[in-house]
């Protein structure tokens, strides 16, 4: 005979066990197990032992079961019950703060790689060509537009960065974009102009000037020949070593007449040149072609900085030798002129073809390191 105190925990489990392994228990079933639970959970483990089934499903839903305040987990991660809303997937992992959670990784922006690889590059490019060639001789005003317009541009990428920072979106791209267009607008005008001073304008100015073949300095005037950018001497036309002299003014700027033969000129015309070449004090010059039989040819001076030196040193020459010099003409002494006028263009496209493959090479590297310092942060 049973106990009447020990039928009602049994009855009540089956019921038990026919609910399902994630809801809570009925509120009557909780009250009325309340002093008796203990019994109750070793009277079915007793009870599975002699061979029920039903009395080991009521066992074993005990511990796995839910209770109230607390919610269970389904397999798919997801807590099941009243109190949860979220519903769980296949092995689905919900931990808060996980690298693993659905919306932490996010993809690489292509586009905007691909945009800050070659669009800082093709405005420098630009820059630097307009800045460099002929376009900066012919318009110096359309060169220095495109000055303008690399500036509007790195505006318009500043103002986009602003506007998505204000919509609360990424604005790593834009703002690197920015600075991209911005190193590349200074740094194509800047050394644009450069290339343009030192090796381009020489090479036009000389190249828009006359050519003089078999100029004799005793016969010739320096006014005769005020359009020369290329002059060929007659022969038997040298060098006058005895009259050389310099002018230092942090550089030390050497002359030396032209002549023809030993005979005295009326007035000296034509003077050979170059820069730190003469000792200064006395009649020494070694600058061009000097030691080269064969050199009999000048090729105009350009530079219009260098020439008030040039004349200072010509006066000088005029009042330590007693000669004259009504219009004097200062040549680089050489045996090819149109040789040494195209090492100024080829330096100078060799001197761009350089800039813009080292600024590709650095801008590639720039954003590769935004790539890995995004993905540091997580941000793209």
């Amino acid at each position: 005979l049973k106990p009447s105190w020990l039928k009602a925990p049994l009855q009540a489990l089956p019921q038990r066990s026919s609910l399902s392994r994630g809801s809570p228990p009925p509120l009557g079933l909780a009250a009325g197990a309340g002093s008796a639970g203990g019994q109750a959970r070793l009277r079915s483990v007793s009870s599975s032992r002699r061979g029920g089934g039903r009395g080991r499903i009521a066992a074993m839903s005990k511990p796995f079961g839910t209770f109230p305040g607390q919610p269970a987990y389904t397999r798919g991660g997801a807590a099941s019950g009243p109190s949860s809303g979220l519903s769980g997937g296949p092995m689905q992992a919900t931990a808060p703060g996980s690298v693993f959670t659905p919306g932490k990784r996010r993809r690489m922006n292509l586009v905007a790689i691909c945009a800050n690889i070659f669009m800082p590059w093709f405005l420098f490019s630009g820059i630097f060509a307009g800045m460099s060639f002929s376009l900066h001789y012919q318009r110096p005003s359309a060169a220095y537009a495109l000055v303008i317009l690399g500036f509007a541009a790195t505006f318009a990428s500043g103002l986009l960065a602003f506007r998505t920072r204000q919509r609360e979106r990424e604005d790593m791209w834009y703002t690197f974009s920015t600075l991209a267009l911005l190193l590349a607008t200074v740094t194509a005008a800047m050394f644009g102009d450069m290339n343009f001073w030192y090796n381009m304008q020489p090479f036009y100015d000389i190249e828009n000037l006359n050519t003089y073949p078999s100029v004799n300095p005793s016969r010739e005037k320096g006014q005769q020949l005020m359009d020369a950018g290329r002059v060929y001497f007659a022969d038997g036309t040298g060098l006058d070593m005895r009259k050389a002299m310099g002018f230092k003014n942090l550089d030390l700027y050497c002359v030396a007449p032209i002549v023809h033969g030993e005979e005295q000129l009326a007035s000296y015309d034509f003077w050979a040149i170059g820069v730190n070449c003469c000792s200064g004090v006395s009649s020494d010059f070694r600058c061009g072609e000097f030691n080269n039989p064969h050199a009999r040819s000048g090729l105009r001076l350009m530079r219009d900085d260098q020439r008030p030196f040039y004349r200072l040193a010509v006066q000088q020459a005029e009042a330590a030798y007693n000669i004259k010099a009504t219009h004097p003409l200062f040549f680089y002494w050489m045996q090819d002129p149109v040789a040494e006028m195209n090492a100024y263009r080829d330096d100078g496209f060799k001197y761009y073809l350089l800039g813009i493959f080292t600024h590709f090479a650095f801008n590639l590297f720039c954003v590769v390191c935004a790539v890995v310092g995004f993905s540091k942060i997580g941000r793209y």
